[in-house]
């Protein structure tokens, strides 16, 4: 588990990053079930990434 939000946020923004990826060649490919699937983790990715309060609190 990350230990802090800054790590958090790399941690996240490096799964946005890999799934960005494999979205072009799904795109390349014609997948759609792959394409929507993405989109579905994505989405749940940045739920995390921009929710208000952060995900942890750096005043403990």
């Amino acid at each position: 588990m990350p230990a802090n939000e800054k790590e958090l946020n790399c941690y996240l923004l490096d799964q946005l990053e890999l799934i960005e990826r494999i979205e072009i060649i799904a795109q390349n490919s014609n997948s759609d079930e792959v394409l929507k699937q993405l989109a579905l983790e994505k989405k749940f990715v940045e739920r995390k990434l921009y929710q208000k309060p952060p995900l942890i609190n750096d005043e403990q």
